[in-house]
């Protein structure tokens, strides 16, 4: 017994122990990790299956109300009973996003055609490229790699690991405006790092739960530093130049946001672990004896870059070279290479015989991903299709009945905090955008404002949807690992989502005030 625990402790074993842990086969997406439910999560889904239908029944079954048809109704209730089931998880969420796409169908809420044909999307193709992709960086090791690197130099305590992360996200925002792109690019340091501190798919811990959901947050919130974080910013500004004639330039937007962005991040890295997700004192270190000079070890006996690691380097950065240069291909090539283009050719170069790095065997596709992105697209377009998602907004909006003598900053706080938490009832920025941003200019029209003085302050929180894991392609993506569950997530997106209406609700006082934003009296 001596003997055993002897070996079990010594370098050698530990270095055994370190390189199970980086070995990311072993944790493929593309399996569905199977967990123990806590006595909470057992409930919720015991509660959730029979609330989603009665939900519903009463939704489907109600005298459809003034403005909203009886096919936007019928995708009204549906989607209710998917947003049920998706968080109380009665059934698997892949499975959850089938029941809603038949259930569009069979009640005439949306076209057959339409709600299969979103499995063409270029968002479906780009995650599955994406995914092939992100499978050099496991297969060549590159991940592992850059993960030690990484955990070497910040990674002795979780804390600063996790700041580490954000820093790291905040350095890709500007330069890759796709954030599917930089969850895909990010995932494998994530998975190595979570497997280092002791979490897995399987048997994840709060470390895990907390470096999975500032990633999500990260990749999420700093977009909205940038006015090409994402393709909805830009719509927003188009809406407030036709709208009003106003034009916003990108050091305007991200002087003004930007700052907030950190400090909503800076905020959560330390509220999260402390107090929402409290990291327990084992998974405050790595889970090995030894610690960091065992992983320098590792590091030191990767050797120099191998052929096939400098390879897919060479392949992923011409592909993170395209994504960043988007807007001067049709100057240098007469065409452009959107974002799922470029992650084509990435994926078939990587796919060549003799030239490429992976067999079809090897990419890593979680296919259920697939099918749960599938579902939750066909839900949010087809409440836009029926104009029901607009009918909610105004239905909030008319509910408030705001006159000429309410306080401007009465009124701001309000159009904040309905623009952010707005998220949670779309599946795409772009609807989202297109259906809030008009009514908030014309609200503003209304009531005799600037309409930049509303407008600009609600699109800065057009990318903070960080509520729910259908909400954003990057939410779905680092959601399948089963690093955290629904709940984890609606805990720390509300928490950051109200970090960030109160440092708005501040800075349009202040900052902006300041800047010519918002009104200076």
């Amino acid at each position: 017994m001596t003997h055993d625990s002897s070996v079990r402790n010594t370098p050698m074993n530990n270095g055994e122990r370190l390189e199970d842990m980086l070995d990311l086969e072993k944790h493929r997406l593309s399996v569905i990790p199977k967990k123990e439910p806590s006595t909470s999560e057992r409930w919720m889904k015991y509660l959730g299956f029979p609330i989603g239908i009665i939900i519903f029944l009463l939704i489907y079954n109600m005298s459809t109300p003034t403005g909203l048809t009886g096919a936007g109704q019928a995708v009204l209730a549906s989607f209710a009973l998917a947003l049920v089931w998706w968080v109380t998880e009665p059934v698997p969420t892949h499975v959850t996003s089938l029941v809603l796409m038949v259930f569009l169908v069979f009640t005439n809420g949306w076209d057959q055609e339409k709600v299969l044909g979103v499995l063409g999307f270029d968002v479906i193709w780009l995650n599955i490229m994406a995914f092939v992709l992100s499978s050099i960086l496991v297969k060549t090791r590159l991940a592992k790699r850059m993960a030690l690197h990484l955990i070497v130099k910040f990674g002795k305590r979780a804390m600063p690991i996790l700041f580490a992360f954000i820093l790291l996200q905040l350095f890709l925002a500007p330069l890759i405006p796709a954030t599917a792109a930089r969850a895909v690019m990010t995932l494998p340091l994530m998975m190595v790092v979570a497997s280092i501190y002791g979490s897995t798919g399987d048997h994840p811990n709060s470390f895990g739960r907390n470096l999975f959901l500032q990633n999500l947050m990260g990749i999420n919130v700093f977009s909205s530093g940038f006015m090409t974080g994402s393709t909805a910013n830009l719509i927003a500004l188009a809406f407030i130049f036709s709208m009003s004639g106003q034009r916003v330039y990108y050091t305007d937007w991200m002087f003004a946001n930007l700052p907030i962005a950190i400090l909503a991040m800076l905020a959560i890295w330390y509220i999260g672990p402390k107090f929402l997700l409290k990291l327990k004192e084992e998974d405050k270190r790595p889970h090995l004896s030894g610690g960091i000079e065992i992983l320098k070890d590792q590091l030191r006996n990767m050797g120099p870059m191998t052929f096939a690691e400098k390879k897919g380097a060479v392949i992923f950065g011409a592909v993170i070279f395209l994504w960043i240069t988007d807007r001067y291909h049709m100057a240098w090539f007469g065409f452009e290479i959107n974002a799922v283009m470029a992650a084509v050719v990435g994926a078939v170069v990587t796919l060549l015989p003799k030239i490429g790095i992976l067999d079809w065997n090897e990419a890593d596709i979680p296919w259920h991903l697939m099918i749960f992105s599938a579902g939750a697209y066909a839900g949010g377009l087809a409440l836009n299709h029926t104009h029901a998602a607009k009918w909610v907004m105004e239905q909030i909006f008319m509910s408030i009945n705001m006159g000429k003598d309410v306080n401007f900053w009465v009124v701001y706080t309000i159009v904040i905090a309905i623009n952010m938490y707005a998220h949670l009832f779309f599946t795409s920025k772009t609807m989202r955008t297109i259906i809030m941003i008009p009514f908030v200019i014309a609200l503003a029209q209304q009531l005799g404002y600037n309409p930049l003085w509303l407008a600009l302050p609600a699109a800065f929180t057009i990318d903070w949807v960080v509520g729910l894991p259908i909400n954003a392609k990057p939410n779905v993506i680092l959601f399948t690992t089963g690093q955290y569950s629904a709940v984890h997530n609606i805990l720390y997106g509300l928490v950051l989502c109200t970090i960030g209406v109160v440092l708005l609700v501040l800075a349009g006082m202040t900052w902006f005030r300041f800047l010519g934003i918002t009104p200076g009296f």
